[in-house]
């Protein structure tokens, strides 16, 4: 497959889950990946037709073990996808980033409630005040 093909399925991918795609290289076909608290990783892509299978790794010694999962499903038999493989990395590392997420989470809801609470205050008539 073309690597802005794939490029373009790693960024559709990311847009369901916390990371974002931050860099690509095409003659090296890496795409770089980036999450909060500072989750990172790449996925190298073979060349198409070439048999290869695709490579994890981060440059991050903490987040290493985690992708070791993933690590293991790649090298298993068959043909992976791209998707197959990013949605592998995202569950090595999601206990890492459900706090995060789950903070994020209510955050927003904490602001909901704030507005929502700001935007019905009593409206006071001109008997009920003292």
């Amino acid at each position: 497959m073309d690597f802005q093909q794939l490029a373009d399925l790693a960024d559709k991918w990311c847009s369901r889950t916390p990371f974002e795609l931050i860099a690509t290289e095409e003659t090296e076909r890496r795409m770089d990946f980036y999450a909060d608290p500072g989750v990172s990783f790449y996925v190298l892509c073979p060349d198409s037709g070439c048999g290869d299978s695709f490579h994890v790794w981060s440059e991050s010694e903490d987040c290493l073990p985690f992708l070791q999962l993933a690590q293991d499903y790649i090298s298993s038999c068959g043909k992976k996808t791209l998707h197959e493989v990013l949605e592998k990395v995202f569950k090595s590392f999601r206990p890492s980033l459900e706090p995060v997420q789950g903070l994020r989470e209510r955050k927003k809801r904490k602001m909901k409630q704030v507005l929502i609470s700001k935007s019905f205050h009593p409206v006071y008539q001109s008997k009920d005040v003292p």
